[in-house]
């Protein structure tokens, strides 16, 4: 770790205390929002004044907590149970949502999932899951979002990992998904503009959340990023939470397409 000195997080230290509610009338759909980086976008957003719907599959406890902690902030927020990597899951997610509130100004397709193994033990299931989980969710829930944006300032956020341009050991799956989810970026970024809908995606580098326990060289990666990072630590989820909340923005509008990399400096020297 360096000796550097972080500028202090105004919003540290105040956990349910609501600032200048910027996103207050926003509707925001968070899949995969129960833990992790998903829980962290939720509670920045509901903290500026945004509703949520905190979509899950397996960590149902996780999900209402979760709920709960967002309500706390003066909000509206509901959790729905769905497998985005489905159709008929996706369908359902967004009958809910239509049923909940009637519109959607945010969409955060967030949820993961992958088999850490390398490419050649990789089995079709693996794949297949793994790219309907991470590329075909993002397709569909564009599709359902998009009708549920009219009328209204809509912002679509992905969240990669560096893993879609380096190569990261036992990551080929997962890899290949987060470079067909940026890809798609770009593409429906280019067609919804017109149609008033932000599209954009957001990468980060190692970030400390449960997804890492999973990998067998989880302490070669978190000690790499803690020795090659200019900040001389890993990720947060927090860290990647403020991006997606600064795409969110208006003043943001002009970003089209484009993956944001928030990784501390370390796809610089890592």
């Amino acid at each position: 770790m360096t000796g550097r000195t972080e500028t202090p997080d105004p919003e540290a230290g105040a956990a349910h205390a609501i600032l200048a509610p910027t996103l207050h009338g926003r509707i925001a759909l968070i899949t995969g929002g129960s833990r992790g980086i998903g829980r962290a976008i939720g509670l920045k957003l509901a903290r500026h004044g945004a509703d949520i719907v905190v979509n899950y599959l397996r960590h149902r406890a996780a999900a209402e907590e979760t709920a709960a902690e967002l309500r706390a902030f003066g909000v509206r927020a509901t959790t729905v149970r769905a497998d985005v990597g489905e159709p008929d899951g996706v369908r359902h997610l967004f009958a809910a949502v239509r049923s909940a509130f009637g519109a959607l100004d945010i969409l955060v397709s967030n949820a993961a999932l992958g088999v850490l193994r390398p490419a050649m033990e990789l089995e079709p299931k693996h794949w297949q899951r793994t790219l309907d989980v991470m590329g075909r969710a993002l397709l569909l829930c564009a599709q359902e979002a998009v009708p549920l944006m009219e009328g209204r300032a809509g912002t679509i956020v992905s969240i990669s990992s560096l893993g879609s341009t380096r190569v990261i050991p036992h990551y080929a799956g997962p890899g290949a998904a987060k470079a067909t989810l940026e890809t798609l970026t770009r593409y429906l970024a280019v067609e919804l503009a017109p149609r008033n809908v932000s599209v954009n995606a957001v990468s980060g580098g190692i970030v400390e959340t449960e997804a890492l326990k999973p990998f067998p060289n989880r302490a070669e990666l978190v000690g790499r990023a803690e020795g090659s990072t200019p900040w001389g630590r890993v990720g947060r989820p927090e860290d990647i939470a403020n991006v997606v909340y600064l795409l969110c923005q208006p003043e943001a509008r002009w970003i089209c397409g484009q993956t944001i990399i928030a990784d501390g400096g370390y796809s610089l020297v890592g």
